[in-house]
């Protein structure tokens, strides 16, 4: 493209004009708060539809993997938040309102029916079942092991052995295998003992006396307390098995499905909104742009001018525009 020198001035004009009028903070905030302005008026369905809302989340939440470089930064975070010294100084109540523990454990302890439920699906499991009846086993064959007056009364040791023979004897078997038939048998009463027992035990009353006094317990503990329980150097090994239950389940077509169709009852909840009632959902509104987004974007447009990006993305289309044939006609110039 030849250049002449009516254009090039023109060009340089309006490119020195551009560095001098975004070089002024009010331009920026003007500008962005009258695109701010035009956007929250628009109904959301003039804007987009819903596939492609949809195709993004897709596309970004369950098509995109995690990068390595991500999974290290999570792990770093919560090493840090572990580490952090402000740890040993804060005890939980310092960060857990006293106000929503007593409403959790209200709620809670409310809940007879799916407490019950949740029992009764305990102790009628077959492992609950065998756990019990080995620990009531092991514990009488305790007792009669080591019992008390087998410790402290002479000869009664060798009676208790002597009655154990006996009982062998009698029944053709031995005593360990006489226990566990019985509690075999009777192993269904037993577990429904059980069950009145543990429901007795955490009725409504007792078990919000319980989470009361836990939470009196813990109060006054520091948050360093967590590092008890959570090795730091194995969060590398353990973010990394978190992140492979996602990997597995963003890929399905279960959840595929599930965001297929979240994103469409919420689309259909706005589609006919303004973009301003949905911005104020998540609480951004005028006085946000003024006040935090613009103190954002002034250093960026400012970096822009002084690299000269700006002058030089506004010179290709300045160009093109002034050395197009119609603009060239208009001024009765020609392209040499």
């Amino acid at each position: 493209m030849s250049q002449h020198p009516l254009i090039e001035q023109l060009i340089e004009a309006q490119l020195a004009f551009l560095d001098q009028e975004f070089a002024q903070p009010d331009t920026v905030q003007n500008e962005f708060l009258s695109f701010y302005h035009w956007f929250r008026k628009q109904p959301l369905e003039k804007l987009w539809s819903f596939p492609q809302v949809n195709d993004l989340l897709q596309k970004q939440i369950l098509a995109t993997p995690a990068s390595e470089f991500l999974l290290e930064q999570i792990a770093d975070h919560i090493r840090l938040a572990l580490a952090h010294s402000v740890n040993d100084t804060t005890k939980i109540e310092d960060i857990i309102p006293v106000a929503t523990i007593d409403k959790i454990a209200q709620y809670v302890a409310s809940k007879s029916g799916h407490r019950q439920a949740l029992i009764h699906r305990i102790v009628n499991n077959p492992a609950f079942s065998t756990t019990l009846t080995q620990l009531i086993h092991h514990s009488i064959q305790d007792y009669i092991d080591n019992s008390v007056m087998n410790k402290r009364v002479p000869g009664v040791g060798r009676f208790m052995k002597m009655g154990k023979s006996v009982l062998e004897s009698v029944t053709d078997s031995n005593l360990d295998d006489t226990v566990k038939h019985y509690l075999q048998k009777n192993i269904i009463k037993i577990s429904q003992l059980s069950e009145q027992v543990i429901n007795h035990q955490f009725d409504d009353n007792k078990l919000y006396h319980f989470q009361a006094n836990l939470w009196h317990k813990i109060k006054q503990v520091p948050l360093s307390s967590l590092r008890k329980y959570i090795e730091v150097s194995d969060l590398p090994k353990t973010v990394g098995m978190g992140h492979e239950i996602w990997d597995h389940i963003r890929q399905t077509d279960y959840l595929k499905q599930q965001l297929h169709d979240g994103v469409y009852a919420w689309y259909i909840r706005n589609a006919e909104r303004h973009f301003d009632s949905i911005l104020n959902d998540i609480n951004i509104d005028e006085r946000l742009i003024q006040n935090e987004l613009q103190n954002l974007l002034l250093p960026v447009i400012q970096q822009m001018i002084s690299s000269e990006h700006l002058r030089q993305r506004a010179r290709v289309y300045l160009e093109k525009f002034y050395y197009s044939e119609k603009t060239l006609s208009i001024l009765n110039l020609n392209q040499a």
